[in-house]
């Protein structure tokens, strides 16, 4: 469904974020980004969705090169690409229900996305959306009222009512505590499983990754490195991926983690 070619990002400084990083994602399939810092995550993220434009390679959703498209056809593609941020980019002062009727600007007309005013049926997959992930009692409140952990909820139905084919997911528990960032994970692989989407999660927390995906890929200086499995990243790959640690402990962290996912 989302297929990569060879994509490559260099700035203009000559650093290069991404060097021909090819992979194919198939509908349906919720896969985990990994590496550290300055690996390249969030670029390939972003060029995917071409906010930030790659320098070469291809960028293939179903059979439409993204790469190729003028701005207009960009907008009506990114319909089809759900966005998840780490910071959530919620309106503070607009309501849960209209953050999340903001998903449908793409498709409504300019006067009714300026007076947000959107049809019924918007409105009722809004309300259905926020009842499925716990948030119906909180519709009429204001974003900046909310914890962490509601706002990535709001965020994750904001990116649902654009019913898109691929879910983009940058950092989505960075700011989180492990007992909200377990519930998040759990509830974005639930989601995907259920409208049968593709999803691709830049993660830092392997131990999180481990427990929710089926597949990881780890990135290094940009370039794919690890492919495969959660039970393939031995101590000598996750070295590989992220240079040496006593990744024993990380991986008696997870055993740990698993012992509290069954027990809640």
């Amino acid at each position: 469904m989302l297929r990569l070619d060879a994509l490559t990002k260099t700035y203009k400084t000559g650093d290069q974020a991404l060097k021909a990083v090819t992979l194919a994602v198939p509908s349906g399939q919720v896969l985990a980004l990994i590496g550290p810092s300055g690996a390249g995550k969030s670029t390939l993220i972003r060029c995917i969705n071409r906010l930030v434009e790659p320098s070469s390679g291809a960028v293939m959703l179903g059979d439409v090169d993204l790469t190729k498209l003028g701005a207009g056809a960009l907008r009506r593609e990114r319909r089809r690409m759900g966005m998840i941020f780490q910071e959530y980019a919620l309106v503070e002062r607009l309501t849960v229900m209209e953050n999340v009727l903001s998903g449908r600007l793409g498709y409504v007309g300019f006067w009714r996305s300026l007076t947000r005013r959107f049809p019924q049926s918007d409105v009722d997959e809004a309300f259905r959306l926020l009842d499925r992930v716990g948030l119906l009692h909180m519709a009429d409140k204001r974003a900046d009222e909310l914890s962490g952990g509601q706002r990535q909820r709001v965020g994750i139905c904001r990116a649902l009512i654009q019913n898109p084919a691929l879910l983009l997911v940058d950092e989505p528990t960075a700011s989180l505590d492990p007992k909200t960032s377990r519930q998040i994970m759990r509830l974005i692989c639930e989601l995907c499983a259920e409208r049968g989407l593709a999803a691709i999660i830049n993660i830092h927390d392997v131990a999180l990754a481990q427990m929710f995906v089926a597949r990881v890929i780890g990135l290094r200086l940009g370039e794919v490195v690890f492919d495969g499995p959660p039970d393939g990243l031995t101590p000598d790959r996750l070295t590989e991926i992220y240079g040496e640690e006593d990744w024993e402990a990380t991986i008696d962290a997870l055993d740990e983690e698993d012992e509290i996912e069954a027990a809640e």
